[in-house]
């Protein structure tokens, strides 16, 4: 299989931001970034595997700034590292002041996705090739959160035995 740079796995997608797409303290909502995320992470992994692919997890969302209607919004996300059939992708999002032209990283994000072949079962994807700064940094670094990653899981695993699954009762006292 052949390895591919990060920079064919990048995605850009920049968006203004309206009144609607804001919360209560008039800055773009968490959720919205949140999905928006998860969308151009997983056209990025696409690209990387071209084949189905799944979000097995978001190992960090860090909101750093704000962003305000004032701003633009852009998103850039690319595969960073790969392992057999997983890929990490990392997003930033960047706010820009549209009247300025200031522009700052708002929020980071790191999201993990499986490709999957015509029967849905893990299929190993291409080796990443970083070049800039950036990308040789963060492939460097990702093998530690791969392992903070797993470890993450693990302890997941352990504690969703202690997780009620019934129903939930409603008390008629309380309704």
């Amino acid at each position: 299989m052949i390895a591919k740079y990060c920079r064919e796995s990048r995605v850009i997608r920049t968006n203004r931001v309206f009144q609607n797409d804001v919360n209560s303290h008039n800055t773009l909502f968490g959720g919205r970034i949140m999905s928006d995320i998860d969308q151009i992470a997983s056209i990025s992994a696409l690209r990387h595997c071209r084949t189905d692919c799944v979000t097995v997890s978001t190992d960090s969302v860090d909101f750093l700034s704000p962003i305000k209607t004032t701003d633009a919004v852009c998103y850039e996300a690319y595969v960073t590292w790969t392992n057999s059939s997983s890929m990490e992708i990392f997003v930033k999002v960047i706010a820009e002041n549209l009247k300025s032209g200031e522009r700052k990283i708002a929020v980071t994000a790191f999201l993990t996705f499986i490709a999957l072949d015509e029967n849905k079962r893990p299929v190993r994807v291409p080796e990443v090739i970083p070049k800039t700064e950036e990308e040789r940094m963060l492939n460097g670094t990702a093998p530690e959160r791969a392992r903070i990653r797993k470890d993450r899981k693990e302890k997941s695993k352990a504690l969703s035995k202690f997780y009620t699954i019934a129903a939930p009762v409603v008390d008629p006292i309380l309704s």
